[in-house]
């Protein structure tokens, strides 16, 4: 929902050696995915920074050279014949299709208020329809009696392993500081659960009240190194405007926020008791903002709208300085973007030029409609160069994380923090990787294959910690079980303090 409309319009070790010799059998049934988040725990996927080598001091605000701005024919998405507006979407790049969530409402799907709609299409310029083909189906809307009773809005949409996530805003009623993120998990991006019982995940802070009494929402969310990156809308922030602007940011290795969480304030990400602490720094004076990780500009880019159109504003790791120049996507708008991500949150990579060229495509509301609300979403981009993706060994790490490619084995190479790792099946890196390219690309520096993934080996879980394999000694840690099948693995149940003990590989899922 947006700040300045109301109502309907918008509101180990023993276990461990035998699987290292190889020698134990998988175990168990097959299962279906279970998402961290619902778990007891989030030890397979949480991780520091890449182990790469350290670069000298950035230079700050380089320009890159912005080629001229492209826009697609068309509306590209609509709702239904009585969705009278559309905005706040979210994009995603997915195994060669275009994904995309976004605001509106049906009458049809109650109780009246926003609801969140679905459909799909062969890449950003659409069309998109509805699964199958016909009308995009509404797949989230209000729950009565809970905190998203009327509202469900500004969805911004993740896929870490096989668990989609979307987090929105939800409101009971028009904002009267009652807006607020919830979260929600999916196998297929279509189906929705609420998490964390169906309550926010998190509210406005109240460190000031101004007259924007909209509160906390339109979430965007990046996952990188193991860590959940949210950044948000707080009008009683104590960083916001005095209209109530303003974009902060918290993380953490659990994805649904309850324990770990670390805000950013004046000296950098320090650690949280809740995700109410003040919001003592902005990074953006904007409402409805799109984030998204770069890895050849090993930055983050925040889209956010001005007089001339997208603005992209570029943040480092920390987002303790700004690396890059901003550059602008042009032409008309009338509501935030949404920014086209692989799964991750990341940018997709440059087939053609992975080292220095960076496509920047957002969609967006460009016009008002019949109830005074955003509608008309299209699609626009640039492309930036100069990106020096593969100038260091460490920027060539971030550049290729997350990506898989063929190998020269009839394999998939999945190049992850610097490490390459073998995996036997195609439909099991398409889940871990970030992205898959259809093509090895000759950029990727040599490195040597760490491990190999085999089809059949034996997944462990144990107790509050999660899901993980033994690879070569080392134990890599999965972000859920949907590989267990896609493999032909089981799963074997192991002591926690076996878990503890074993020899730590990288996080396979992110």
């Amino acid at each position: 929902m947006h700040p300045f409309r109301r109502g309907g319009r918008r509101p180990v070790r023993q276990l461990l050696s035998l699987l290292i010799a190889g020698s134990l059998v998988s175990g168990c049934s097959q299962t279906s995915a279970q998402p961290q988040a619902e778990g007891s725990g989030h030890g397979g996927i949480a991780g520091g920074a890449p182990q790469t080598p350290k670069d000298p001091p950035r230079a700050a605000d380089v320009a890159l050279a912005a080629g001229a701005g492209r826009q697609g024919r068309g509306v590209v998405a609509a709702g239904a014949a009585d969705a009278s507006y559309n905005y706040g979407p979210t994009v995603m790049a997915e195994n060669g299709r275009t994904r995309i969530w976004w605001c509106s409402q049906y009458s049809s799907a109650p109780p009246p208020g926003d609801d969140i709609l679905y459909a799909e299409g062969p890449s950003a310029d659409g069309p998109f329809t509805g699964p199958g083909g016909g009308a995009p189906p509404a797949v989230l809307s209000g729950a009565p009696g809970n905190f998203d009773g009327m509202h469900t809005c500004d969805p911004s949409v993740l896929r870490v392993g096989g668990t989609y996530f979307m987090y929105y805003t939800g409101a009971a009623g028009d904002h009267a500081l009652g807006n607020a993120i919830g979260m929600a998990t999916s196998p297929d991006g279509i189906h929705w659960t609420r998490s964390n019982g169906g309550k926010p995940i998190l509210g406005a802070s109240h460190d000031a009240h101004r007259a924007n009494v909209y509160g906390a929402g339109q979430p965007s969310v990046v996952f990188l190194d193991g860590w959940y990156y949210l950044m948000f809308t707080d009008t009683t922030g104590r960083a916001a405007g005095w209209n109530g602007a303003g974009q902060f940011v918290i993380r953490a290795h659990d994805p649904a926020f309850r324990e770990g969480v670390e805000a950013l304030g004046e000296k950098g990400f320090e650690p949280t008791a809740t995700t109410a602490a003040p919001r003592t720094r902005s990074v953006v004076d904007a409402f409805s903002v799109d984030l998204e990780w770069v890895g050849a500009l090993d930055a983050f880019a925040i889209a956010h709208e001005t007089a001339d159109g997208t603005t992209i504003t570029f943040r480092d790791r920390d987002f303790t300085m700004q690396p890059y120049k901003p550059v602008v996507i042009p032409g008309p708008w009338k509501e935030g973007p949404g920014l086209v991500r692989r799964p991750d949150g990341h940018a997709p990579t440059s087939v053609g030029d992975p080292c220095d060229l960076v496509s920047l495509d957002v969609v967006r509301a460009t016009e008002t409609g019949p109830t005074g609300a955003p509608t008309g979403l299209k699609h626009f981009g640039l492309d930036v160069k100069g990106a020096g993706g593969c100038s260091t060994p460490s920027r060539s790490t971030a550049t290729f994380d997350g990506v898989a490619m063929p190998s020269p084995d009839r394999m998939i190479d999945l190049y992850r923090r610097g490490e390459r790792i073998r995996i036997d099946r195609r439909s099991v890196a398409e889940v871990l990787a970030g992205e898959l390219v259809n093509r090895p690309l000759p950029q990727v520096p040599e490195v040597p294959v760490k491990t190999r993934l085999r089809s059949g080996a034996t997944v462990v879980h144990a107790y509050g910690r999660g899901y993980g394999m033994v690879l070569d000694g080392q134990l890599y840690g999965l972000p859920d079980t949907t590989i267990v099948p896609l493999n032909g693995s089981g799963v074997q149940e192991i002591d926690p303090r076996q878990w503890d003990g074993a020899a730590r590989g990288l996080p396979l899922g992110g």
